[in-house]
C-alpha cells in the first residue's frame, strides 16, 4: 500500500535553492557540517541542531529565516543533498544506529528532525583505530548506512517528528522507496550511470551518489566505518578523480576528522550488483538541474563556493 504523502505539496514557486556500512546488518545517521560552513545554524534546547521549517540550514553559511522559507524549498533535490551532508565528519558509524530497539525499522533519531547532539559528542573522541565492532547496537551514538540514508530522507520529506520512517535493510532501500511512489527503481543489471541524488542499494550497504566524474569514478556520501563521510569509488588506479575530490573536501571542511580518518576510497564492489533508486520530479523538484551536474560543480554548489 502506498503511504500517504504530499501532505505538504504546494504549487511550485521559483526557488532560490532546492533541494557505509560493513558487510552484513542494519545501519544509522547524523551530526553537523564543519563549523566554518554552518556558523548560522540554529540550535534548540540541548544543543540539538534543528532542521524544522523555521530554521532550515545547509552546508553553506547563510541563515534562512521562517519568512524566507517556501515549502517547495524544503523538498527539492538540492536540499536533500545538503541535508545528507550535515552529519559528515562528525558522526560515527555505529552498527544499528538509526534503527529501533527491535531492529525492525527506523528508531527515534531517524524519525526526528535535526541532528542528535549525542552523535557529535560520541564522535569527537573517536581514536584513529576506532573499532565499530565494539560499539554494536549503541544505536543512539551514531548511524549505520541505512540509518543515515533513512535519516536524510526523513529530514527532507517530513515536517514533524514521529512519523513513519524510511530505514530499511540495505538490499531493500531502493525498491522500498520506489514502492512509495517517490521515484524509479532500476535493477542492478540495468544500471548504466550514477547521477547526483541516486540512492544505491546493495547487499550489505546503501549510499547516496553525488555523481560521476569524467574518468568514470563515482563520488558518494555514506555512513561506513569509521563514520559519515565523502568517498570516491575508483574505476581503476588511474581513474580516481572522485577519490581525490573527496579527500580535498574532507581535508578542507573537516580537517580534524580527516587527520584521524584520511581514507576516502570505497571499494569497486560498490558498483557491482547494486540496484538504483532515482527521485522523480514530483517528490524532489530539480530546479538547479542537480542531476546534470558533475561532482565538481555539485560540491561547489552544496558548499556555497
Amino acid at each position: 500500500m502506498m503511504r500517504k504523502r504530499f501532505r505538504w505539496a504546494l504549487p511550485l514557486l521559483a526557488c532560490l535553492f532546492l533541494s557505509g556500512c560493513d558487510d552484513g546488518s542494519a545501519e544509522a545517521a547524523t551530526v553537523t557540517i564543519a563549523e566554518s560552513s554552518i556558523e548560522a545554524m540554529t540550535t534548540v534546547p540541548g544543543d540539538a541542531v534543528s532542521l524544522d521549517a523555521s530554521s532550515q540550514t545547509d552546508p553553506g553559511d547563510a541563515e534562512v529565516s521562517q519568512g524566507d522559507q517556501e515549502e517547495p524549498e524544503l523538498h527539492g533535490l538540492e536540499y536533500f543533498l545538503k541535508t545528507a551532508l550535515l552529519p559528515v565528519g562528525e558522526t560515527a558509524y555505529v552498527w544499528g544506529g538509526g534503527w529501533n530497539e527491535e531492529d525492525t525499522g527506523a528508531g527515534t533519531e531517524a524519525r526526528t528532525l535535526g541532528l542528535s547532539p549525542r552523535w557529535k559528542e560520541f564522535a569527537k573522541d573517536l581514536p584513529s583505530n576506532y573499532n565499530y565492532k565494539k560499539t554494536r547496537y549503541q544505536i543512539h551514538d551514531g548511524l549505520d548506512c541505512s540509518g543515515f540514508v533513512g535519516w536524510a530522507v526523513y529530514n527532507t520529506l517530513e515536517t514533524e517528528d514521529g512519523n513513519e520512517g524510511y530505514v530499511y535493510t540495505s538490499t531493500d532501500v531502493a525498491q522500498n522507496l520506489a514502492s512509495l511512489g517517490l521515484g524509479e527503481f532500476t535493477a542492478a543489471k540495468s544500471v548504466t550511470e550514477w547521477k547526483p541524488g541516486d540512492v544505491a542499494s546493495m547487499n550489505g550497504h546503501v549510499w547516496i551518489s553525488l555523481g560521476t566524474c569524467e574518468d568514470g569514478s563515482v563520488l558518494l556520501v555514506h555512513s561506513s566505518p569509521p563514520g559519515v563521510r565523502l568517498c570516491g569509488i575508483a574505476k581503476s588506479s588511474k581513474a580516481k578523480a572522485a577519490v581525490k575530490l573527496a579527500e580535498n573536501y574532507m581535508q578542507t571542511y573537516y580537517p580534524e576528522w580527516y587527520s584521524r580518518f584520511p581514507d576516502c576510497e570505497s571499494p569497486k564492489s560498490y558498483l557491482k550488483k547494486t540496484a538504483q533508486f532515482r527521485w522523480n520530479e514530483e517528490t524532489f523538484p530539480d530546479a538547479a538541474q542537480i542531476q546534470s551536474m558533475t561532482p565538481e560543480a555539485l560540491l561547489k554548489l552544496l558548499y556555497n563556493e
